[in-house]
């Protein structure tokens, strides 16, 4: 007789992990959105200091932490969720605000998790197609939300198209949303946005609108994907304690708290990061574009570009693999006939680009 799984289990999606970690060193690995910066000196000594107490568990309140983010941000410490990535608080916020019955609405292809917090939870989720130039369809969104609605997801710039949508537009559709519905604002390659500007510009609608969480992770500006921070500032403290409620404790290790505690103090930093990632997004871009390919606009760290007219995005990611370059599959992110390419250093992007060919 075989193990008995929950009927979850059948209905959540296996998350689409890039292939080809196992080629060696000679890859240029652009298929997980990763920070081509690694964590600064600092950073890695405060987490090595943090290991050699790792007999102990850590502050389980990570206040340290907490108290860090309110002083870049502003906000409360009450009102600071955090998390093991950013990917940890959605799956939390689905598991406390989701059941069956209710309906969580998000655009399509948007990020990979998403899904998960409906299966999980036994929700009805509703997916809304993107605009034709790949960017989120707002009053669409809007058209979906009914007296059922829990949880609207709105990832602003969006991954997997890197399009972004300015302030204005996210406002006038806060202003609409019902005040029941929690409404997750993914604003995780929001530093890399020129359409969004200011990383703090988004903070002043928390006051506006307690419905409202503003998603952040120390994954991709930061360098530190490999120690899993996320964060969410949040328009009142329930959503904190909810999610706080259905984890279990010490979600953070001491590392990785000691690393963003010490990582958020370098501003100047992440400024000089979005610099070179700007310019090499616009590079990049042009050049894609010069050989006929179509690329969305991006305001990420990453490209969304068409590759086949039909959904024949599998060879051309398996040609970029056999000469050693590493991007994602459309196909596996929603978007059939489209890869994503993260920006990598200029020999990374050299080398894509020769190994990609013209359009």
């Amino acid at each position: 007789m075989s193990l008995e799984f929950a009927e979850k289990t059948r209905r959540i999606p296996v998350y689409p992990v890039a292939a080809g970690y196992d080629l060696g060193a000679d890859v240029a690995m652009l298929a997980s959105n990763e920070a081509v910066f690694g964590p600064l000196e600092p950073v890695v000594e405060a987490a090595r200091h943090a290991v050699l107490g790792a007999n102990r568990y850590p502050d389980p309140s990570y206040m340290q932490l907490r108290r860090a983010l309110s002083e870049r941000y502003g906000i409360p410490w009450e009102r600071i969720a955090l998390g093991s990535g950013s990917c940890d608080l959605l799956l939390s916020a689905g598991e406390a605000l989701l059941e069956p019955g209710a309906e969580l609405v998000y655009a399509w292809p948007s990020f990979s998790i998403y899904p998960h917090l409906a299966a999980a939870s036994g929700a009805r989720a509703i997916e809304v197609p993107l605009r034709a130039d790949a960017s989120l369809d707002l009053e669409a969104m809007l058209a979906e939300i009914t007296v059922a609605t829990r949880l609207v997801l709105v990832c602003n710039p969006n991954n997997p198209t890197g399009t972004a949508l300015p302030l204005e537009q996210i406002e006038a559709f806060l202003e609409r949303v019902p005040p029941h519905v929690c409404v997750i604002l993914d604003e995780a390659y929001v530093e890399f946005s020129l359409t969004v500007g200011d990383p703090l510009a988004s903070l002043p609608l928390l006051a506006r609108f307690p419905n409202l969480v503003i998603l952040r992770t120390f994954s991709k500006v930061y360098g530190l994907a490999g120690l899993r921070v996320g964060y969410g500032l949040c328009g009142s403290e329930s959503f904190r304690v909810a999610v706080d409620q259905v984890r279990q404790p010490f979600y953070l290790t001491g590392a990785a708290q000691a690393a963003a505690v010490e990582a958020v103090k370098y501003q100047d930093e992440v400024e000089r990061r979005v610099v070179a990632t700007v310019a090499a997004r616009t590079g990049v871009t042009e050049e894609l574009r010069a050989r006929g390919y179509w690329v969305a606009q991006s305001d990420a760290n990453f490209l969304w570009v068409r590759v086949a007219d039909d959904d024949q995005d599998g060879p051309v990611v398996a040609a970029l693999k056999d000469r050693g370059v590493l991007v994602r599959a459309g196909s596996a992110l929603g978007g059939p006939g489209f890869i994503r390419v993260t920006l990598g250093t200029e020999a990374e992007n050299s080398r894509f680009l020769s190994a990609l060919g013209d359009r």
